[in-house]
């Protein structure tokens, strides 16, 4: 998992992006994505596999932000599967990947991450948001 400025995931698995790595950045947040390529276990094809990202504070909290529909979390869950491919070798991972584009956020100052949980599996991409000087 990866934070960049712009992100595609293409049908082959492999992920196209701008700005990748950054780690620090200012509030309202520039517009964003999260990048995430997995490696699926051989055993773990043709079924489906439970995928939640979620966006956290430094207290492990989701984070959530004021809308005209009431108060929203940021994240969702969805689920991905893949299929074993003709020929390709009993054993080998299967690459699937996953981008959420992200827009402007108003977060306040502190550290935050991506958390995303794929299966009995957590991962996290973690970054600062500065105050303005």
């Amino acid at each position: 998992m990866i934070l960049c400025d712009a992100a595609v995931a293409d049908p082959t698995g492999k992920v196209n992006m701008l700005g990748a790595g950054w780690s620090l950045t200012t509030s309202p947040t520039a517009p964003h994505a999260v990048a995430i390529l997995i490696k699926v276990p051989w055993d773990r094809t043709n079924q489906q596999i439970p995928l939640i990202l979620e966006l956290v504070d430094s207290d492990g909290r989701q984070v959530a932000l004021q809308t005209s529909d009431g108060e929203q979390k940021i994240g969702g869950a969805a689920g991905i599967e893949v299929g074993r491919p003709a020929g390709v070798v009993a054993g080998t991972p299967i690459d699937a990947s996953f981008v959420l584009n992200v827009p402007s956020l108003p977060l306040t100052s502190g550290r935050y991450e991506w958390r995303v949980s794929l299966g009995d599996d957590s991962f996290v991409a973690s970054f600062g948001v500065r105050g303005k000087p």
